[in-house]
């Protein structure tokens, strides 16, 4: 089956040419795209700020509204699930496209871009977690912020962006010179359902999570979207949080001995992975002007896991770095933190740190051509690398 392999954001990010040099070698000729703007839809993986404004409203206290959250980059709290920046962050910079400032928590120009982006976002509707939650007093979450809700933002700064009295044109031309993220999306969906349901059931989910994304990929496109980044789920399983929660259930043989993460969540974000780049494909096919671009967060996360010394992290790679003993959350009074996030993987209960992200980022940004003599079949279509071989990887 022919198959998109990429971990790597090249044909969006970069306008690269690639040219074959002869069996076993290759050249690549790079330089940055520019961009208008970026707009920015997801998670806590991608939030510039816009969760203490929905948790304001909730009447629900963030703790990422207090130190040391923001501490390692910004010298302050920013609304960031991090000590830092977050990929997003990492991306803009190097485009030359000011931060992304948080739609609901900013009062100036949207111009240069704009984050829709929420701590603990669905990408299905948030009523459908809610079925059958007892009366008053259950938790609100998820609350009322996920993928299409991000989206109806989007179309109701639209006439601030280009106004509709130019012509439908230039608004299509204005997305067609700015970039899109849509997502992470996944995480929230399947944390929320590992409190319900089984995981028979929780698999069931994902073909609809993955139409949930596609729909609102086209949503974009019909705008006038033209590049179009869909990050991939992270390795859950290997999550603290989601390893607290299963503590007292998961047996010897649910973990990976290699890693320490459990095996089936694992396996449930490879598989949301896989649908959703498959579904790209077909995306693809149907908007030949558009480019729509696969990025990997399972398996940069994965190297890190498993080779914590090669970046720089202590061994014991899934220990936080800010939270704890027991259940203190990151920032509360007699919480730990320890000396040096950048020796860390996840910064708290979920999140990775700035350097982290920093290294994701530069996994996205970076191209690698290898392949293997014999075993190659590449072709282009419509500016992207496709291969029937997983020999062949283009990688960032």
């Amino acid at each position: 089956m022919t198959m998109l392999w990429l971990s790597a954001v090249v044909s969006l990010l970069l306008s690269s040419s690639l040219h074959a040099a002869g069996a076993g070698a290759g050249a690549s000729s790079l330089s940055v795209r520019r961009y208008d703007a970026i707009f920015s839809f997801g998670d806590s993986f991608a939030d510039t700020g816009n969760n203490p404004v929905v948790f304001g409203w909730y009447s629900v206290f963030d703790p990422v509204t207090r130190p040391p959250y923001g501490s390692t980059f910004f010298g302050h709290p920013t609304g960031r699930n991090c000590d830092g920046r977050l990929v997003v962050d990492f991306v803009a910079e190097r485009l030359g496209v000011p931060l992304l400032p948080p739609f609901l928590a900013y009062n100036g120009s949207f111009h240069r871009g704009a984050n829709f982006a929420v701590g603990a976002a669905t990408a299905l509707d948030s009523s459908i977690f809610h079925a059958g939650d007892p009366p008053p007093g259950a938790s609100p979450f998820p609350v009322n912020t996920s993928l299409g809700v991000q989206l109806g933002w989007f179309e109701s700064l639209k006439p601030s962006l280009c106004s509709t009295t130019q012509g439908k044109k230039k608004c299509k031309d204005f997305f067609g010179r700015s970039l899109f993220f849509i997502g992470e999306f996944g995480f929230n969906d399947y944390e929320f359902f590992f409190r319900k349901k089984s995981m028979e059931e929780i698999r069931s989910f994902v073909p609809y999570i993955i139409e949930t994304i596609s729909i609102a990929i086209e949503r974009l496109i019909k705008h006038g979207a033209k590049s179009l980044v869909i990050p991939g789920m992270t390795p859950s399983g290997c999550t603290p949080l989601i390893l607290a929660i299963f503590a007292d259930q998961a047996g010897p043989d649910d973990y990976d001995p290699a890693t320490g993460c459990l095996k089936a969540q694992n396996e449930l974000a490879i598989l949301h992975n896989s649908l959703l780049q498959q579904s790209l494909l077909n995306l693809q096919a149907r908007h030949p002007d558009a480019s729509i671009v696969y990025a990997d967060f399972f398996s940069p996360i994965m190297e890190m896991v498993r080779s914590p010394g090669k970046f720089g992290f202590e061994d014991d790679v899934l220990t936080i770095c800010c939270g704890g003993p027991g259940t203190a959350l990151c920032g509360n009074q007699g919480a730990i933190t320890c000396e040096d996030p950048s020796a860390r993987l996840f910064w708290d209960m979920v999140h990775m740190t700035e350097v982290a992200y920093r290294y994701i980022a530069e996994d996205w940004l970076r191209i690698r051509v290898t392949w293997e003599q014999n075993n190659l079949s590449v072709f282009r279509v419509h500016k992207k690398i496709y291969t029937e071989s997983t020999k062949f990887s283009v990688l960032i």
